[in-house]
């Protein structure tokens, strides 16, 4: 069995029992077309930006590829920041995490042909749990902005792995990653399924999930918008690496296409990726 897939209608998203159950069960759920063509559109005109792109930064794995990626804290009014402000996304994850969620971070992530690399098994709260954050009351929406499939390198997702709860990281193939016997163990018990996706799709999923994501083999680069929430009731206040809980202001994603005609703030996002990018450049996240 697959993942339970979803569809938006009017713009929207109706998180149905169907849904969250399928989310409680198996970690994900895939909601298909998430962004319109023209969101899309404006999306790609704005992570194209040579301001954005000089930003991104990697770590070669085990092939010597290297997947790159930019990471920023706080959401703001520019076009990636109605994506993760829109009720079509934030509200959906507030509904399937059960409470008031906050815009923990977003990442645009590139592999791009042929020299994409990989992304070891991991959760993401393997990560964040070190953060301060107690409970896994957290989860992660990645938005294709462009076709993801087994060439290209498209996620990989251990179904229903949440449920095993967190997994101790270490560091694989100089990453850090779940401990690989442990996952070895966990493959036994839950399907391994190829997340492919269309541009404007997304999987929603559980920070417990374990997922990984191959090198791209293709002439096909694949970015995604990888955005991350948690549950206000599981703020870790400041941290070092964020800065805890700031209350969420959703907009219907119209925003994208009728406030945000200049695409991005540059002097805004500069501010908010260049702790970041200071932080993070010895260690390459998910």
């Amino acid at each position: 069995m697959g993942i339970a897939e979803y569809e938006i209608k009017d713009n929207s998203l109706k998180v149905t029992d169907d849904a969250k159950r399928h989310f409680d069960e198996d970690g994900c759920i895939i909601v298909r077309g998430l962004l319109s063509d023209s969101e899309l559109q404006k999306v790609h005109r704005t992570v194209e930006n040579p301001e954005l792109v000089k930003h991104q930064y990697g770590r070669p794995d085990k092939k010597g590829k290297e997947p790159k990626l930019v990471l920023w804290q706080h959401p703001g009014n520019d076009v990636t920041g109605m994506v993760a402000r829109s009720r079509k996304v934030a509200e959906t994850c507030q509904q399937l995490l059960g409470g008031e969620v906050y815009h923990y971070h977003t990442k645009l992530i590139t592999k791009e042909p042929y020299i994409g690399g990989t992304f070891e098994w991991h959760q993401d709260y393997g990560y964040w749990y070190k953060y301060g954050c107690l409970f896994p009351d957290m989860m992660t929406v990645f938005v294709a902005l462009d076709d993801c499939n087994k060439e290209n390198g498209c996620l990989q997702v251990l179904k229903g792995s949440h449920k095993c709860g967190r997994i101790d990281h270490l560091i694989v193939a100089e990453q850090t990653g779940a401990d690989v016997e442990r996952v070895q163990e966990i493959e036994k018990v839950c399907d391994l399924i190829h997340v492919e996706l269309k541009a404007g799709d997304a999987l929603f999923f559980h920070c417990n999930v374990l997922h990984t994501s191959s090198d791209n083999t293709s002439g096909n680069q694949r970015r995604a918008l990888v955005i991350a929430y948690n549950r206000a009731s599981n703020d870790p206040g400041p941290h070092e690496k964020h800065p805890g809980y700031t209350p969420q202001h959703t907009v219907h994603i119209s925003h994208i296409l009728i406030e945000t005609n200049k695409n991005i703030n540059i002097s805004e996002l500069h501010a908010y990726i260049f702790h970041f990018v200071f932080i993070y450049r010895l260690r390459i996240l998910p």
